[in-house]
């Protein structure tokens, strides 16, 4: 499956000539010119991974980052044209995966998103870990802390399906069509009647969760980044 990657920069030029060289690397792209814009896109589409723009016309990259990981928990490759090395530090800080100074080479920015992207893959597909979460598909057994943690055969296979891709936003019609085997529909609640069953089990605090966030509207989040 090809990579979806989101840019979000106002210089256009950039975003054509690192939209046809990451297509032809086989990435899909798509290019947005502000914050709002590129808010708006991550809410509603699924990427792989964003690459951010420090300095947008309506907003700072900075704060658009901050706003990104109230809500998801894509990767991100930052760029920016200011030296400040303080800037770097704070993307960081702020959850950016990664960073990149202006001018560059359009090589190096494919070499960083290709170990971002292998830094977010298992080493192991039949072993999935995530902080003190243990997904073994194999066994289908699931541990937090090495404790077996005990659940359904469809609320496990939704598990591994927001496991699969984390970060990613996967709506209620996305994890029917991934999960097969019981008759539900798109718009039936019962399927949040699973999901808080599978934060019972796999969650420090279920009313407080951190590992499968709930983004209003658009659906449910498995966070890449877990304790």
């Amino acid at each position: 499956m090809n990579h979806r990657i989101l840019i979000i920069d106002d210089d256009e030029r950039l975003c054509g000539m690192l939209q046809q060289y990451l297509g032809n690397a086989g990435y899909q792209v798509e290019c947005q010119h502000t914050a709002r814009e590129g808010i708006h896109a991550l809410k509603h589409k699924e990427f792989d991974l964003l690459v951010l723009d420090l300095m947008l016309p309506d907003g700072d990259g900075l704060d658009v980052c901050r706003e990104i990981r109230a809500f998801s928990q894509i990767a991100i490759l930052m760029l920016t044209a200011r030296g400040d090395t303080m800037d770097r530090i704070l993307g960081l800080e702020m959850g950016a995966d990664d960073y990149l100074p202006k001018p560059f080479e359009p090589r190096e920015l494919l070499a960083r998103l290709k170990a971002i992207l292998r830094r977010g893959q298992p080493e192991n597909s039949e072993l999935l870990h995530f902080g003190k979460l243990e997904i073994d598909r194999s066994s289908r057994i699931v541990r937090v802390d090495g404790m077996t943690r005990e659940m359904t055969s469809y609320q496990f296979d939704l598990l591994v399906a927001l496991a699969d891709r984390p970060g990613r936003v996967m709506s209620r019609e996305q994890l029917l069509d991934e999960v097969k085997g019981e008759p539900l529909e798109a718009f039936d609640r019962s399927i949040d009647v699973h999901i808080s069953r599978i934060r019972a089990a796999i969650e420090d605090d279920p009313k407080q969760p951190t590992r499968i966030v709930t983004l209003r509207g658009a659906g449910y989040v498995f966070a890449r980044n877990q304790n």
